[in-house]
C-alpha cells in the first residue's frame, strides 16, 4: 500500500499503479496476464473523499482490489465474457439483479461510443440493461496524465423485490444508491492522457479490470453492507465490548462504528507497511485518517481515553494467516495507536475549549475561515467537528476564507520533488529497460533513449534523461542517488554535463541534469567515484548496524527506513526505549568487530527467493521482491538488497555512533559514520582530547580534572550569587535614595557599576518592593552600554510603555532591544551616550505631571 518508486504517488490507490511502465511500453513484459489482489488506499480527489467514508456502507480508505490484467493480450471480448462467466456461473449472481455500463464518448476529447463494448454485451444481457455512461462514470484516468482508457461497470441491485417494482434497478445505477452499486470494472486501457491534456493512441491494448473485495463479500454473502460482512463484524463486535454500545440501534452512532472499524484498517496496513503516522506527507494521511477515528469516538460513544489500540488484536488475529506482517508488527502498531489516541484526545479538549471560546465572543451567528483554519491547523481540530459543534449552536463558518487558506497549505505541502513534466522524447523506438552496469563498473558508453523537461519544487527547469546503459545507481532502499558527468566523445570540457542526481520511477533509471548532454551515440558516462565509495561504505555499515542492533537488543528489532548518504547513514527501527549508554557501546562494538575480521561480500545476483527465505535472509517488508532476488552477505549479515556495497568490510576502516533518538512512538533512529567520514570524526576528537589535556596541563586522568574544575565552578557560582545577592540589596537601597515622586508615581533613573545580569534582577527585585515604579538602569561593561525599563504593570498605559521607552532611549547608546510594555533592554555600542540617556529619561518622566 506505502508507495516506492513513484514520485507521483504517496499511496497505491489502484490496481494498476505498479504497472504503469508496462501500459506506457517503458518495459519489457515477461508475464501477459496476470491476476492479483492489492491493498490500495484512497482519501481524497475524484475517487473518494475521506469525510463520506463511514457515512454510507460501501465506500471505505482501504480496500482490496482484485484485479485481471493483460498486456497486449487479450482485449474486450475475452474481459467481458470472462467476468460475466465468473459473477453468474462461479460465484451464482443472479443475472436479472446485474446491470452494464458502456462509455457513451467525449466531444472534449473527440472519442466516440464504446461500440465494440456495447455489441459484446447485447449478446449477453437484453438492451435495457446496457446505460451508456459518460466520460466521469466510464473513462478510467488514474491521475492527470498516463495511461487511461474507456470502461465498462458492472452493476448489482441488491434491494427488495417490493422496491425494485416501484424504480427500475436501471434508473438508480451510478446515483450514489446504497443498494444499487457497482461491482465489478473493466478498464479497456488504450490511450496515454498526454501532459496537454490530449490522447495519444498506446502501441498495445491492455486490460485493467478491478473488483473490491468488500462488495464482492457483501453480495456472496447475502447481507445490505460491506460493515455487515465477516471482513468487518469480528472488529464491531469487539468495540461494542469495548466501547458499551450497540452497532446499529442508533444512526449517528452507527457512521462512529463504521468509520472506526475502516480507519484501523486503513491505519493498520499502513504502520505494518512502514507508514508511520506524521505531521507530512503520506504520514500525515495517516494521521488525519486516524484522527477523524479518534474524533467520531469521542463524539458519539463517549471515548474520552485511547481505546481503538485495543482492537488491533483481534483485527491482528483476524488477518494474520494471510498479512502475517500484522502479527510479527502488533506491538508497535498499537504502541503508535495509542500514543497517537492519547495526543489526539488531549488535542480534542483543547479546541473545544477554543472553539467555546470563540463562539462565546462573536455577536453574529458566523466565525472567520481564519478562526476556524486555526483550529483545524494549529490545533489538529477536523472541519467538520467545528462545522458540527457550530451547527448546534446555530452557528457556521466563513468556507471561502478557510478553503483559500487550506489550498495556500496544500501547495506548501506538496510533497513531489520534480512537478510540471513534458512529455518524453523518444530518441530511440524501444521498450527495454536501462541495462544497469553499476555493480561492476562506473563507465559506460551510452545513448538517449528517451528525455523530458521538467521543473522542480523551486520552478528551474531540469532534465530527464534514460539511457540504455548505465553505471550510475538510482535512489532507492536507502540509498542516494549517484552523481558523476556526462561527457561526449570529443572531451571537450564545456560538453561535460553534470549529472546532478539518479532517481528511480517505476522500473525506469533517470538521470536528472541541468542541461542536455549532445544527442549522439558517443556519450561517456561517468559516476563519482568516491561518492560511490563512501555510499557503498555507509550502505554495508547499514547492514552490519541492522544484524547489531537484533544481537544485541533481540529479534523484535525491524527496520522502518534508512538513508545512506555519503556523509552518513541513518537507520530507523522498532525498540520501545532509549538505549543505554552500554547498549550502544555494544551495537558499535559488534560493527567494528565485523570489520576487523575483513569479511568478504558474498553476492548472488540470481538467488531464488525462496531459498533465500529459507536460509533466514532479512527481507525487507514494503519492498518488492520477484521469484529471482539479489542477496548480500557479510559473515552473518546476510539481506536481500540491490544498492552498492564495499568487496571486504576492511574498507570501513571504522564505525562510529554519533547520535540516537527517538522518532517516534516505538520507533528510534541512530546516525553513524564509517569510512573516510568515521575516520575524520574520530581524528577530529583525538585532537580535541588533546587540546583538552593540554589546557588541563596534561593531568595523568583528564575526567578526575574535570570533575575537579567542574566542582570548583560550582562553588564560585555559589560565592557570586552570594555576592550578587549583596549587591542587589546594597543598589537598592540606592535606588530608593534616588526615587523621584510624580503623583504618585516613583521614578528612578541611575547607572550602576555592574554586570548586565545583576541589572535584570535588580528591575525585579525593586519592583517587587516599590509600588507604582518607573525604573531606568544602566551600566557599562566590558566596552558596552546596557539599559534596563522597568514599569509597574498597574501602570503601563500609552505613554507608559517599556518597549517604546527603550526604543526612544536606546538612540544615545547606539543600541538596539526589545521586550514587553512592562520590561524591556538594549544593549549598546557607545557607553559615553548613559549621561545623555539618563537626563533625557529624566526629562521624559517629568513631562507626565
Amino acid at each position: 500500500m506505502v508507495v516506492q518508486n513513484d514520485p507521483t504517488l504517496m499511496f497505491t490507490n489502484a490496481g494498476m499503479n505498479q504497472f504503469k511502465d508496462n501500459f506506457l511500453g517503458n518495459v519489457d513484459v515477461v508475464e501477459k496476464r496476470l491476476a492479483n489482489t492489492q491493498k490500495c488506499l484512497r482519501v481524497s480527489g475524484k475517487h473518494n473523499d475521506l469525510e463520506e467514508v463511514g457515512v454510507d456502507t460501501y465506500h471505505h480508505t482501504m480496500f482490496e482490489m482484485l484485479g485481471n490484467w493483460s498486456f497486449g493480450d487479450y482485449f474486450k471480448k475475452e474481459a467481458i465474457e470472462w467476468a460475466w462467466e465468473l459473477l453468474t456461473d462461479v460465484y451464482k449472481i443472479d443475472k436479472k439483479n446485474l446491470y452494464v455500463t458502456v462509455f457513451e464518448g467525449s466531444k472534449k476529447d473527440g472519442t466516440k461510443k464504446d461500440a465494440e463494448a456495447y455489441a459484446l454485451w447485447k449478446k449477453i444481457v437484453d438492451d435495457d440493461r446496457i446505460i451508456l455512461g459518460n466520460k466521469n462514470d466510464n473513462f478510467w484516468e488514474m491521475g492527470e496524465f498516463g495511461p487511461c482508457g474507456p470502461s465498462s461497470e458492472i452493476h448489482i441491485d441488491i434491494r427488495s423485490e417490493q422496491e425494485k417494482s416501484k424504480i427500475p434497478g436501471k434508473n438508480l445505477v451510478n446515483k450514489d444508491h446504497p443498494e444499487v452499486i457497482e461491482i465489478w470494472n473493466l478498464v479497456f486501457i488504450e490511450f496515454n492522457r498526454k501532459t496537454n491534456g490530449s490522447l495519444e493512441k498506446l502501441p498495445f491494448k491492455h486490460i485493467d479490470t478491478g473488483m473490491g473485495l468488500e462488495r464482492l463479500s457483501m453480495i456472496i454473502q447475502g447481507v445490505k453492507s460491506n460493515y455487515d460482512t465477516d471482513i468487518f463484524i469480528p472488529i464491531i463486535k469487539e468495540l461494542e465490548v469495548t466501547s458499551d454500545s450497540k452497532y446499529g440501534k442508533n444512526d449517528k452512532k452507527d457512521v462512529a462504528f463504521r468509520i472506526i472499524v475502516d480507519h484501523l484498517r486503513a491505519v493498520v496496513f499502513s504502520i505494518a507497511d512502514g507508514q508511520l503516522p506524521s505531521n507530512n506527507g503520506a504520514g500525515y494521511v495517516i494521521r488525519r485518517i486516524l484522527r477523524r477515528a479518534i474524533r467520531y469516538g469521542y463524539t458519539y460513544l463517549n471515548l474520552k481515553s485511547p481505546h481503538i489500540y485495543k482492537l488491533v488484536e483481534i483485527m491482528s488475529n483476524q488477518f494474520s494467516e494471510i498479512f502475517p506482517e500484522l502479527k510479527k508488527q502488533n506491538e508497535l502498531i498499537k504502541s503508535v495507536i495509542k500514543q497517537e489516541e492519547k495526543s489526539f484526545l488531549k488535542t480534542l479538549e483543547k479546541g473545544i475549549l477554543r472553539l467555546n471560546e470563540t463562539i462565546s465572543k462573536k455577536t453574529n451567528n458566523k466565525i472567520s475561515g481564519s478562526a476556524a483554519f486555526e483550529l483545524y491547523d494549529t490545533y489538529g481540530f477536523p472541519i467538520d467537528l467545528t462545522s458540527l459543534i457550530l451547527k448546534e449552536e446555530g452557528m457556521t463558518y466563513n468556507k471561502s476564507e478557510f478553503n483559500k487558506l487550506m489550498n495556500q497549505q496544500k501547495n506548501r505541502s506538496k510533497s513531489l520533488e520534480y512537478s510540471n513534466s513534458n512529455e518524453w522524447v523518444r530518441m530511440v523506438e524501444s521498450t527495454h529497460n536501462t541495462n544497469f552496469i553499476g555493480y561492476d563498473h562506473l563507465d559506460s558508453k551510452s545513448k538517449i533513449l528517451r528525455y523530458r523537461e521538467v521543473k522542480d519544487k523551486n520552478n528551474e527547469i531540469n532534465y530527464h534523461i534514460v539511457f540504455d546503459i548505465t553505471p550510475f545507481y538510482p535512489q532507492g532502499g536507502g540509498q542516494s542517488g549517484d552523481r558523476g558527468v556526462i561527457e561526449s566523445g570529443n572531451l571537450k570540457e564545456s560538453d561535460k554535463v553534470i549529472v546532478v542526481d539518479t532517481i528511480k520511477e517505476n522500473d525506469s533509471i533517470i538521470h536528472v541534469t541541468k542541461n542536455l548532454p549532445k544527442k549522439n551515440d558517443n556519450l561517456i558516462l561517468k559516476v563519482d567515484g568516491k561518492r560511490r565509495l563512501n555510499l557503498s561504505c555507509n550502505h554495508t555499515a547499514t547492514h552490519l548496524l541492522h544484524q547489531a542492533l537484533r544481537n544485541v537488543l533481540g529479534d523484535h528489532v525491524q527496520q522502518k527506513g534508512s538513508m545512506v548518504s555519503d556523509k552518513y547513514l541513518r537507520f530507523d527501527f522498532s525498540h520501545f526505549s532509549k538505549l543505554s549508554n552500554i547498549e550502544l557501546d555494544d551495537i558499535q562494538s559488534f560493527v567494528n568487530k565485523k570489520i576487523v575480521e575483513k569479511l568478504g561480500l558474498e553476492e548472488n545476483r540470481e538467488a531464488s527467493l525462496d531459498e533465500c527465505l529459507k536460509n533466514g535472509v532479512v527481507a525487507l517488508f514494503g519492498e518488492k521482491y520477484g521469484d529471482v532476488v539479489r542477496s548480500i552477505k557479510f559473515g552473518d549479515s546476510f539481506e536481500l538488497c540491490g544498492g552498492t556495497h564495499i568487496e571486504n568490510t576492511d574498507q570501513l576502516r571504522s564505525f562510529v555512533i554519533i547520535s540516537e533518538s527517538a522518532i517516534s512512538t516505538g520507533i528510534r533512529r541512530i546516525e553513524a559514520l564509517s569510512g573516510k567520514n568515521a575516520m575524520d570524526y574520530l581524528t577530529k576528537q583525538s585532537k580535541i582530547l588533546k587540546e583538552v589535556n593540554e589546557l588541563l596541563l596534561n593531568p595523568k586522568d583528564p575526567i578526575d580534572a574535570i570533575n575537579k574544575l567542574k566542582n570548583q565552578n560550582i562553588v564560585s557560582s555559589k560565592k557570586i550569587d552570594s555576592i550578587n545577592n549583596q549587591l542587589v540589596k546594597y543598589y537598592l537601597s540606592d535606588i530608593k535614595e534616588d526615587l523621584i515622586k510624580l503623583n504618585n508615581k516613583n521614578f528612578c533613573a541611575i547607572e550602576l557599576k555592574c554586570s548586565p545580569e545583576l541589572l535584570k534582577n535588580l528591575a525585579f527585585k525593586a519592583g517587587d518592593q516599590i509600588d507604582n515604579l518607573m525604573l531606568i538602569l544602566c551600566s557599562s561593561h566590558e566596552g558596552k552600554a546596557f539599559l534596563v525599563c522597568y514599569i509597574s504593570k498597574n501602570l503601563i498605559d500609552s505613554k507608559l510603555d517599556a518597549k517604546k521607552i527603550v526604543d526612544q532611549l536606546s538612540v544615545f547608546i547606539n543600541a538596539g532591544g526589545g521586550g514587553q510594555q512592562f520590561f524591556a533592554t538594549a544593549t549598546g555600542k557607545n557607553p559615553s551616550g548613559i549621561k545623555k540617556l539618563l537626563e533625557n529619561s529624566k526629562k521624559y518622566f517629568t513631562d507626565l505631571k
